[in-house]
């Protein structure tokens, strides 16, 4: 297990998952700011803590229900045609509906965002709050709309890591509980990063549409599938580390100039 950890591969997909999930992680931390902004303000820092705590315990409890339909990888159903060819298997329908829910989450994420920036804060807002535990319920609910997204990017760039889904289990909930607690003791200053680099989180979405993808492909390598002879191959994670990390040095430069041009 150690010796898993400790691979390239393992250790470029906990730094990319964690950098992912706090970067994704933003709204979550300004809907539950806004939901505990409405308490006194005594109970405030508590609300919002718990709400992260529950944001990692239901992920954690999420990511060991989908190993576990991930695992069932025996094909339940095939076909063979003169041109199309399918195995499919409760594992391909997993990654190939999680693909297809990131594609669709992330571009609309992203038309709202460019179009609409405030338009789910201003929902949260309208929700009348009067005690701890209706912010908590709050909180509960905004948790385990945005775990939907976590889980399957945890999934999407840990899956095939490793023939044993225990091992890739470990390592997406190390990332998890990583990233809760940078968001725990770092809310604020990233929040407030985010805010001046709106450019960052609309980046993160990408990401998550190139995640969708890869997820597409796998279900259709791993279901065996044919085009005319053509398997469909799965894409290397390295493809993905790669166009992340020059994704970052590009947003890291333009960050720089940015910063430059202001101090002229």
């Amino acid at each position: 297990m150690v010796e898993f950890l400790l691979t390239s591969d393992a250790i470029m997909a906990l730094l990319t998952l964690t950098f992912l999930e706090i970067i994704l992680g933003i709204d979550n931390i300004v809907f539950i700011s806004i939901a505990a902004n409405k308490l006194p303000e005594d109970q405030r820092s508590k609300a919002t803590n718990i709400g992260l705590i529950l944001a990692m315990i239901q992920r954690i409890v999420l990511l060991f229900f989908v190993t576990f339909l991930i695992g069932l990888s025996e094909p339940f159903f095939e076909y063979k045609s003169e041109w199309f060819t399918i195995a499919l298997s409760w594992q391909a329908i997993i990654l190939f509906a999680g693909g297809l829910f990131l594609i669709y989450k992330s571009t609309s994420e992203i038309r709202e965002k460019v179009e609409d920036p405030g338009h789910d804060e201003k929902g949260v807002k309208s929700k009348v709050i009067k005690s701890l535990s209706q912010a908590i319920t709050q909180i509960l609910i905004i948790d385990f709309i945005f775990s939907v997204d976590s889980i399957l990017t945890a999934v999407g760039m840990t899956n095939g890591l490793h023939p044993n889904n225990n091992y890739t289990l470990i390592l997406m909930i190390i990332a998890v509980v990583i990233s809760i607690a940078v968001m725990i003791g770092f809310a604020n200053p990233i929040r407030k990063f985010i805010d001046r680099n709106p450019s960052m989180q609309i980046l993160g979405l990408a990401f998550l549409i190139l995640i969708g993808f890869m997820l597409i492909t796998e279900a259709a390598h791993l279901s065996h599938t044919e085009f005319f002879g053509k398997t469909v191959g799965a894409i290397p994670k390295g493809y993905l580390y790669f166009a992340i990390a020059f994704s970052l040095f590009v947003e890291f430069l333009n960050f720089k100039t940015k910063k430059k041009n202001k101090e002229q």
